[in-house]
């Protein structure tokens, strides 16, 4: 499920933020809304606010700055906006977010991969399989020197 959905149907969207063109949302309202959600069967969260809420596992999909760069500019997405993600994704931000929670968390690298094969490695992990998706297996830090 889009959180980016239950924000715009619940009505959740706060202020937008014009330096970083985005909308402020409330993430204890959006916990709330997510806990009243069915419970009888397992739900998965995709954005960038999922590992803030009330979830039992964390899979942060990375993608390395240099393939990342061309996909948000590929959306039309502005080059401060682009930054800032690439800079979010080098320094392993939602990463350290996730872990700093203390819920289980695993990440896929999905730089060379397709849409099946990640989805491949999403059903791994829901399954057990957590060694392979360990956190910091991934490392953008040589690509990142190249920027300097």
């Amino acid at each position: 499920m889009e959180l980016s959905r239950i924000i715009k149907d619940k009505d959740l969207l706060g202020d937008f933020d014009e330096a970083r063109e985005t909308y402020e949302v409330d993430v204890e309202k959006l916990d709330m809304e997510i806990l009243e959600l069915p419970q009888d069967r397992p739900l998965i969260l995709v954005g960038h606010l999922s590992h803030l809420l009330s979830v039992h596992l964390v899979i942060i999909l990375r993608c390395s700055p240099s393939v990342l760069r061309k996909r948000l500019s590929g959306r039309g997405w502005s080059e401060s906006k682009v930054q800032e993600n690439l800079e979010a994704e080098a320094c392993d931000v939602i990463l350290i977010e996730a872990l700093d929670s203390g819920l289980d968390v695993c990440e896929i690298d999905t730089t060379k991969l397709s849409p099946d094969s990640v989805v491949d490695g999403v059903e791994d992990i829901i399954q057990g399989e957590r060694e392979k998706y360990a956190p910091g297996n991934i490392d953008w830090s040589e690509e990142v020197l190249d920027w300097f």
